[in-house]
């Protein structure tokens, strides 16, 4: 069997970024720059007021005080979007609001607060600083700058900033469509009540959830029954509208297990199938016209884990970003672990961690069946045990991977 780290390595070496794409600036969110983006303006594209006061020669004002104030002409009143006033002349003033043009030969404002103003004069009882409350066209952005480089993740400072150089469609990796298709004649709906043998389907769910978490598109198909036409079908229409295919259960070898079958029979290239991992061994990745198509196992818990471990990684590399792994720490086991037997496989274990002085005390959330999902809502770790470690002690140490946090690599 492929091993858990040939398989991943596997995985990431096969998932190729997205070729960037104009998506509108309201869309972008979260997404990955796919070139350098450029000013092809100043930013403010003018010299404005940064205060409601009044725009003056700051030579005008250089000598006043509270024993000798000075008074100024009040030449007019500048608002915010209007068109820019004539000239200030010496000895003179406007009054002007937050953001408005400064007009040519003024070059200080004295907000309005520090001002008297009555009868069409302004008095000013201190000196007005050259370039004070001024904000100066280019001041933030100059034209031809880079503003956003390539690589850069678009946080909401970045959307702000591109909304003012006026970049409406911003060239990004888009995010994945992921087609989520879950197999099984015993499935019903979340809001259905299970009839004999039937259980709900929570892995479409629990997978699209996931994959939304990852900054991905679910695209979410109907249940498909254990029957090779309607396998078929499915994976014809999610092979056409998506980017990535997620297919859970009906992966191993049993009779009604149709989707190993059916790729091969679509000529699929089998990149690997089962990794020596508990849970998760049936796992499978194959390559059809372009696209990923992951085999994960139905077992609840085995899909969250095969999904966090590899299909998460596969999708932060194809939407551009570099960061795709989730921090690894070394904590102590608070209690005495051991394997049943020698397996040869990589074991995945749901644990929680608590802060001890400088330790990370490592704990299980129980029970660890495949089957178990309500382990999965305890867990903010994951414990990974090397195959040829049967046990370790109560002490000993282990390699976790930290799931509630953001990849830091």
């Amino acid at each position: 069997m492929t091993t858990f780290q040939e398989a991943l390595q596997l995985v990431l070496d096969r998932a190729v970024p997205l070729p960037p794409r104009p998506v509108p600036l309201e869309e972008a969110l979260g997404l990955v720059a796919g070139e350098d983006i450029l000013a092809l303006e100043p930013v403010p594209p003018f010299t404005n007021s940064a205060m409601d006061g009044f725009a003056v020669r700051a030579g005008d004002c250089a000598a006043a005080s509270g024993t000798a104030p000075v008074r100024l002409t009040v030449q007019g009143e500048i608002a915010a979007g209007r068109p820019c006033a004539p000239a200030l002349g010496p000895g003179a003033a406007y009054r002007i609001m937050t953001g408005a043009a400064m007009p040519e030969g003024a070059d200080a404002v004295v907000p309005v607060e520090e001002a008297d103003a009555a009868g069409g004069w302004v008095t000013l009882c201190g000196p007005a600083r050259l370039g004070a409350h001024v904000r100066l066209a280019g001041e933030d952005i100059p034209a031809g700058g880079l503003v956003v480089p390539r690589g850069r993740i678009l946080r909401p400072a970045e959307i702000g900033v591109l909304a003012s150089i006026g970049c409406a469609r911003v060239p990004a990796h888009p995010r994945a469509r992921v087609a989520v298709i879950t197999t099984g004649n015993e499935l019903v709906d979340a809001g259905e009540h299970p009839g004999p043998g039937q259980i709900r389907d929570a892995n479409i769910h629990s997978l699209a959830a996931q994959v939304r978490a990852a900054g991905a598109l679910p695209v979410c198909f109907p249940r498909v029954p254990d029957r090779r036409e309607a396998v078929t079908a499915a994976l014809e229409q999610a092979l056409d509208g998506a980017d990535v295919v997620l297919t859970n259960g009906g992966i191993s070898v049993g009779d009604f297990d149709y989707i190993k079958q059916v790729l091969e029979e679509l000529g699929a290239e089998q990149v690997f199938w089962r990794v020596a991992q508990k849970p998760g061994g049936p796992l499978g990745l194959w390559q059809l016209r372009g696209r990923l198509v992951f085999g994960i196992p139905g077992n609840p818990v085995a899909a969250m884990l095969m999904f966090e471990e590899f299909v998460r990684p596969a999708l932060l590399r194809m939407m551009g970003l570099s960061r795709l792994h989730r921090p690894e720490r070394m904590g102590v086991m608070a209690v005495p672990w051991r394997k049943r037997g020698a397996d040869g496989r990589m074991n995945l274990l749901r644990v929680r961690t608590r802060a001890q002085g400088q330790e990370l005390l490592v704990e299980l959330t129980g029970p660890q069946g495949s089957g178990l999902l309500s382990s999965m809502m305890a867990a903010d770790a994951l414990a990974l045990i090397p195959p040829d470690t049967l046990a370790i002690p109560a002490g000993g140490g282990i390699l976790l991977h930290l799931i509630d946090q953001p990849e830091d690599h």
